[in-house]
């Protein structure tokens, strides 16, 4: 490791740490002393989850929602390493990659978010269709195209999970399936959305009421076969036909952070100081999913985009004023509100005040993730497609 130039490595190309990698790239370094930045991610494309789902009505283009990494950082000065991290020696402060390579750092970042647990029930992880990056989505298009192509009457989905991701997907996709479309939203609780404002679980009932999609409450899913799924309700199990079953319960911590001798809650998560720094080890940093945080008013941070999205400046920030003996910043998490797309054309929207359902929402929701995007010169041709689209639509 080079004295002169201090190295950030940043694992994972989330919300957490692309935006990072961007706001580090953006702050005064004095002359001589900006550091080497590396950002590692297993894909070559960053994904803006909230709008994942617009790929499967048609809604939106693979590009707009999901760039390159080197387009995203060309010009910025850091370095993107497409690679599959298989340990980290945080003793000898080396991040050891798939492929055999090392890289030594000065600081770490650890943004590896999460993945889903397909083990929770027999038959899952060889039947069931998790919805979490590009590949699911790929994945999940392409068994709808055959199903879309087939001869049967009615295409029965099951979602696993009542969720943001769950309702999001029911909505979506009863507006593509349309009236062939059967669906059954499978959730173990007694209501949808649990953690969400009444005004946006409201919206939902509605929403998913007039879409036709059923929902079995407190519901536990004991098997998923190829065809088959089987639901345990008051102590009695069913076992109803499915063509397909989509799972978007629960958050694990990948793998590889689980065997760090850090200190870790229940879940694997690695707990932190409210600079977002690990604890005995400073000049590590963690954020998103895999990070047990609370704020500087001692406030538990939920696991979300938005969460990782705000922590982000912070991480930079902090890990900028640790370089240049400047003092750090505790993180204070801000409720900016919630949104969520409730099919084609209507959505719903609650924060700061403001509450809003319908197409005026699923056009606010459209705007605030237009202002979110990575870097200025993504938002200009994401948005210059988006007024032109319809135009384009309508001529031809």
């Amino acid at each position: 490791m080079t004295e002169q130039t201090p190295r950030i490595c940043i694992l994972g190309g989330g919300f957490g740490g692309l935006y990072t990698a961007l706001r580090l790239s953006q702050l005064p370094w004095e002359n001589g002393e900006k550091p080497e930045i590396v950002l590692v991610d297993q894909s070559d494309r960053f994904i803006f989850a909230p709008l994942l789902y617009e790929l499967l009505t048609g809604e939106l283009q693979t590009w707009e929602i999901a760039p390159p990494f080197e387009e995203l950082l060309q010009n910025t000065g850091v370095r993107f390493c497409q690679a599959i991290v298989s340990g980290i020696d945080t003793e000898q402060k080396r991040v050891h990659l798939q492929e055999g390579t090392e890289i030594a750092y000065d600081r770490l970042v650890l943004a590896l978010g999460g993945e889903t647990p397909l083990d929770m029930v027999p038959g899952a992880i060889s039947h069931a269709y998790p919805f979490r990056n590009i590949t699911d989505a790929y994945r999940l298009e392409e068994r709808l195209r055959v199903l879309e192509e087939s001869k049967a009457e009615k295409i029965r989905v099951a979602i696993v999970g009542a969720g943001y991701s769950g309702v999001e997907l029911a909505c979506k996709l009863a507006d593509r399936l349309g009236e062939r479309g059967r669906f059954r939203l499978i959730q173990i609780g007694d209501q949808i959305l649990r953690t969400s404002p009444d005004f946006n679980r409201e919206a939902a009932k509605k929403a998913l009421d007039a879409k036709k999609v059923f929902l079995d409450l407190e519901t536990k899913v004991e098997s998923v076969g190829q065809d088959t799924i089987s639901l345990e309700y008051k102590n009695q199990v069913d076992t109803i036909p499915v063509d397909l079953v989509i799972w978007t319960v629960g958050t694990r911590v990948a793998p590889v952070v689980k065997t760090l001798a850090l200190k870790q809650n229940q879940r694997g998560q690695i707990t932190t100081t409210p600079t977002l720094q690990v604890l005995e080890h400073p000049e590590i940093f963690a954020l998103g999913d895999l990070a047990d945080c609370c704020d500087a008013e001692g406030q538990k941070v939920p696991a979300t985009a938005q969460v990782a999205f705000q922590q982000a400046d912070y991480t930079a920030w902090n890990i900028w004023a640790s370089l240049s003996d400047r003092p750090l910043l505790p993180f204070r998490y801000q409720q900016l509100g919630e949104m969520m797309a409730l099919g084609k054309d209507n959505a719903t929207l609650t924060g700061l005040g403001i509450k809003l359902d319908g197409s005026f929402a699923y056009i606010a929701r459209r705007l605030a993730y237009l202002y979110r995007m990575p870097t200025l010169d993504h938002q200009l041709k994401v948005g210059f497609n988006w007024l032109v689209r319809p135009i384009i639509d309508t001529l031809s």
